[in-house]
């Protein structure tokens, strides 16, 4: 059996409901403690929140412990989430604020010299096409040179494919201020590519595979 906040009372349901509850019975779960509800919300969220960490961040090599350090956020956190259903932003929105504390931390790293090694040379690429391999290298390079914010929203915008609002809202920032934002990035990183002599041929695609092929 499982504990689900209804209003003002608990129901008790079947702990097997859980795993297929919609986000906001499972949102419930979880801020009324079902010691089951955790587990489902990683096999829920998990593939995304790494899907994004690793996007942003261009490394597997400490993703666990980012992966985690955001669900125990949410896990802390949720019981000021105001709208169940929204659920599935609220972990987005965290896991955005991970990232940009992750990116800032790396500055932070360089600029101080505390690691002998730069973000390139901690990516750890499984591909057997060196050609892609480099591409991908000199791609996060050029994102090195983007604000936390503005690779965040980049990220969540022409990676993750979120709407405009869903990106706002995980940035927590306004519409206007998202779309400048974006506008920003986007040419920015654009030109970044199309100037790299190995990237150069990829402006093209870029532009086609980006969300509505927008350049904003």
């Amino acid at each position: 059996m499982r504990d689900v906040e209804d209003g003002a009372r608990v129901i008790l349901l079947p702990g097997a409901a859980l795993a297929e509850s919609d986000d906001a019975t499972l949102a419930r779960a979880l801020i009324a403690r079902d010691p089951r509800a955790p587990r489902v919300l990683w096999q829920r969220f998990a593939p995304m929140v790494f899907r994004m960490l690793r996007r942003t961040l261009g490394s597997d090599h400490d993703l666990d412990d980012l992966a985690q350090e955001v669900f125990l956020c949410v896990f802390e956190k949720v019981r000021a989430l105001r709208e169940p259903k929204a659920l599935k932003a609220f972990v987005i929105s965290v896991t955005s604020l991970t990232m940009r504390h992750e990116l800032r931390r790396r500055w932070v790293r360089r600029w101080v010299r505390l690691s002998g090694k730069t973000d390139a040379a901690e990516l750890e690429i499984v591909t057997p096409d060196t050609d892609a391999r480099e591409a991908l290298a000199r791609f996060y390079k050029i994102l090195d040179r983007v604000n936390a914010t503005d690779r965040a929203a980049f990220v969540l915008r022409f990676m993750e494919g979120l709407e405009l609002t869903e990106v706002a809202a995980a940035l927590k920032l306004s519409l206007a201020t998202t779309k400048r934002r974006l506008a920003r990035v986007w040419a920015r990183v654009l030109l970044l590519v199309e100037r790299d002599p190995v990237l150069a041929h990829y402006g093209p695609k870029l532009v086609q595979e980006t969300p509505g092929g927008e350049r904003s």
